[in-house]
């Protein structure tokens, strides 16, 4: 019975032991990562159990405040009344519907690439990628920052593998040199990074590539709908999309926030993906109601460009309000706005002093981020209005205060 295979003797004890041993070793390193439990819509404000009344969300990857957007909203109930809850199958046996094949057109057209291919995740679709396009004569060079996707993508290939130096570009071509022998070379880059909310210089790794005979590839999670001035993504906004090669990105942030992610890119790569990519063929076709709020949110963006640039005047009132107050905030002109601390256990402090103001942040440190390099990161939506945002900056200033971070 539960009892025993939790409590028993033998192997099972031992390995609860070892456990044990590593949950305590989390705990005593303050990196512990709890849940808080929200009882609302996601949106610029929740409620959160435990919190009373009206909390301010300002760590959502909730860009464009499309996840509970009314249009969005509907047209997911309308998918879900139409086609049904799920496929109970993958795609290629009988998981495939018109909407799956719509939403798909409309990401290819929506990133001015030839065709597209959904996944279940942005992950799955990292995951899904290196290991059908590469092969023991080709290699990767890969940013030493990439997300935890790309390297775990990455390490499913037989490519040869090489990591240059965070954005620098010598490195890289120092990298490329020493691959000149192998058949086919990928350069893998996030277009935006996710902790620090850096972009990388497209511009400068296209060059290099087409200089070396290599191909581009990025992923554009922390991109995708409100970076360029049509919300395209980093290529858009260094001006080299015909330049870049396969992007990979998600449903899961700006276009909805619900699920999924794809692969766009040239037809005989999409093509091919979908022969061999395992997580495609092994993983059950997206929800028609999550397909449904998706391809409204792209409809939206490609209607105006309105929405996605709605956010950056209130990315910059966040920045210079809390660089004024004399905060250290990472990166440029994106978004994601780290505040950074140092300190693990100090980060995770402020952050609960943070939530007692009313102001949900979250605290990362390692190994989400380098030691030493605990931050407060802080994410702005459209949705957010620019009192949301004075009243976070204030919030900060109290708890920075009573912490000594600013005087």
């Amino acid at each position: 019975n539960s009892d025993f295979f939790f409590w028993g003797g033998g192997a099972i004890a031992e390995a609860r032991s070892v456990l044990e041993h590593e949950l305590e070793t989390i705990r005593t390193g303050g990196t512990w990562k709890g849940e808080r439990i929200i009882t609302s819509k996601q949106g610029p404000h929740i409620n959160v159990d435990g919190s009373r009344g009206d909390i301010l969300n300002f760590c959502a990857n909730n860009y464009l405040g499309l996840s509970s957007h009314p249009q969005v909203v509907e047209a997911g109930i309308e998918a879900l009344k139409k086609y049904g809850a799920g496929l109970s199958s993958v795609r290629f046996i009988c998981g495939t519907q018109d909407i799956h094949k719509d939403l798909e057109q409309k990401l290819a057209k929506f990133h001015e690439r030839e065709e597209c291919i959904l996944y279940a995740s942005c992950f799955d679709a990292n995951a899904g990628l290196f290991e059908v396009l590469l092969g023991p004569d080709d290699a990767v060079l890969s940013d030493e920052l990439n997300h935890a996707s790309i390297i775990d993508g990455i390490r499913l290939c037989r490519a040869k593998r090489f990591r240059y130096k965070h954005m620098d570009l010598n490195d890289l071509e120092t990298q490329l040199k020493q691959s000149q022998s192998s058949r086919m070379r990928l350069v893998v880059t996030d277009g935006v990074f996710s902790m620090d909310g850096d972009v990388a210089p497209l511009k400068g790794i296209c060059d290099l590539a087409e200089q070396y005979g290599a191909l581009v590839f990025i992923d554009e999670c922390h991109a995708t709908g409100f970076m360029g001035p049509r919300g395209r993504g980093t290529d858009e906004l260094l001006g080299v999309m015909d330049r870049v090669h396969i992007v990979n990105s998600t449903l899961g942030k700006a276009l909805g926030g619900a699920a999924g992610g794809y692969t766009v890119g040239p037809k005989p790569l999409i093509d091919l993906l979908r022969q061999r990519s395992r997580p495609y063929l092994f993983s059950n076709s997206l929800p028609p109601p999550v397909v449904g709020c998706a391809t409204r949110a792209v409809e939206l963006l490609l209607a105006s460009n309105e929405i996605a640039q709605s956010v950056g005047a209130k990315t910059m009132r966040f920045r210079n309000k809390m660089t004024e107050a004399g905060f250290t905030i990472s990166g440029s002109a994106h978004p994601i706005c780290p505040v950074m601390l140092g300190d693990a256990r100090l980060a995770s402090l402020m952050a609960d002093d943070m939530l007692k103001l009313g102001v949900y942040v979250i605290g990362f440190s390692y190994p989400v981020v380098p030691k030493g390099k605990a931050r407060i990161r802080v994410q702005i939506s459209a949705a957010h209005t620019d009192q949301d945002i004075d009243r976070a900056v204030d919030a900060f200033i109290q708890t920075g205060r009573k912490h000594g971070v600013v005087s």
